[in-house]
């Protein structure tokens, strides 16, 4: 969740914040065919109308039913079909089970979704009123919640993308968001010489609890590529026997391919891709996306290189944006970024009390951090501290690889 110091949000604002964020949820699933909407293509993933009931049972459960007085939910069982993990609300439907879901209707719903809408914009207005201390912590938990929708705005098109491609047919969802596009910028590496830093998040502004609080770490010197890894670099990979070399792989990593007969990334066809646009070309120069962290690691290990810790990323990230540095090309906007850091809590992280407390907290195992963003993540829903996470076998997301060596700059 977000930082329980900083100053109330202007209300009005939050307010426009809050239609715009809501309204985009809904203009995703346009153009889409009932059907699609309960798509489930794997275990992991979630279909469209999921989405849209789960980020509104959130702002239900954590925010109307506890302070706005009078409101009640249509259904009560509903919050029994779009719990996500959050023991200690109540029950929840089996996550592999939810494309059964195909009731209530989407236009259930849609108006519940309105309901709950009209019901913030109340709770808000009320706040507006009141004492600036005690509205505080609900407009921290109207934030948390729009940043949360927007962390689903991103799942929803992840799970599209993937059960589409499940499709024979190989339909496409419309026109891929830019963003993943080759860079403007020739490769190379970029140097630091380490020392005692400083990450994590500080100031002003939102920011999960994950990203908190800041802390010292030693870093030894280390270089960090300028860019992304390309599809034709990791071609040279796949060519060089890279899925057939055990050498190359940790041994749970080694297993999974093995197992499931991986031979290249998540959506490649021959020389084409799937995309959220369809089949299309492969393009060399472009990013090389949806990798598990699996891949990312036997790939640096081949080119003789490693994952970045995300101390080195943040840091590298963080400094290049100061007045006078040089931007890192496609930080954001592009890939998330694998590092080779385990998802862990910081020095001295503590969950925040009750239900909202296990929004991050007790993922913070068997996971790897991703930095960045990618080009299905909303545009203002990033920032150098950002921690994501996922298993290392995972690769639905759109995830790449950023290179990192130790020491000093060896020269291009």
């Amino acid at each position: 969740m977000g930082s329980r110091a900083h100053a109330p949000a202007d209300i009005s604002c939050l307010l426009q914040r809050l239609q715009a964020v809501r309204q985009h949820s809904e203009r995703l699933i346009e153009g889409l065919e009932p059907e699609d909407l309960c798509l489930q293509g794997m275990a992991d993933a979630s279909p469209a109308k999921w989405h849209l009931g789960h980020t509104t049972w959130f702002f239900e459960t954590f925010l109307l039913e506890p302070h706005l007085p009078g409101h009640a939910t249509p259904d009560r069982r509903w919050g029994h079909l779009f719990n996500s993990y959050y023991e200690a609300v109540g029950s929840r439907h089996p996550r592999p089970e939810r494309g059964l879901l195909t009731r209530p209707a989407i236009g259930e719903v849609l108006a519940w979704r309105r309901r709950v809408d009209a019901g913030l914009e109340t709770l808000l207005l009320e706040l507006d009123r009141g004492p600036a201390e005690a509205a505080a912590p609900l407009l921290e938990l109207v934030e948390l919640g729009l940043q949360h929708e927007q962390q689903h705005q991103e799942l929803l098109l992840m799970d599209l993308l993937d059960g589409f491609s499940r499709n024979p047919l190989e339909p496409a969802y419309g026109v891929e968001p830019p963003g993943a596009g080759a860079p403007d910028t020739a490769g190379g590496w970029r140097s630091h010489p380490g020392g005692l830093v400083e990450i994590g998040h500080a100031g002003a502004g939102f920011h999960f609890d994950n990203e908190a609080p800041r802390h010292r770490q030693w870093l030894e010197p280390f270089n960090l590529a300028e860019t992304l890894v390309s599809n034709e670099a990791y071609a040279a990979f796949i060519a060089d026997d890279g899925y057939r070399r055990p050498e190359l792989w940790m041994s749970e990593g080694w297993a999974v391919v093995q197992e499931r007969g991986w031979c290249a990334p998540r959506y490649w066809r021959g020389d084409w891709e799937f995309s959220l646009a369809g089949r299309r070309p492969r393009h060399p120069e472009a990013p090389v996306r949806h990798l598990s962290w699996f891949e990312a690691d036997a790939f640096a290990r081949w080119s003789g290189g490693r994952l970045p810790s995300e101390a080195e990323w943040e840091l590298v990230v963080t400094e290049a944006a100061q007045p006078g540095g040089r931007p890192l090309p496609q930080a954001f906007g592009a890939l998330w970024q694998w590092t080779a850091s385990p998802y862990r809590p910081y020095p001295g992280f503590r969950p925040a009390p009750g239900a909202v407390g296990e929004y991050n907290g007790k993922f913070m195992s068997s996971q790897f951090v991703l930095r960045g963003s990618g080009f299905l993540t909303p545009a203002d829903h990033a920032r150098p501290t950002y921690r994501n996470f996922f298993g290392p076998h995972c690769r639905w997301m759109a995830a790449g690889v950023r290179l990192a060596r130790d020491g000093a700059t060896r020269p291009c």
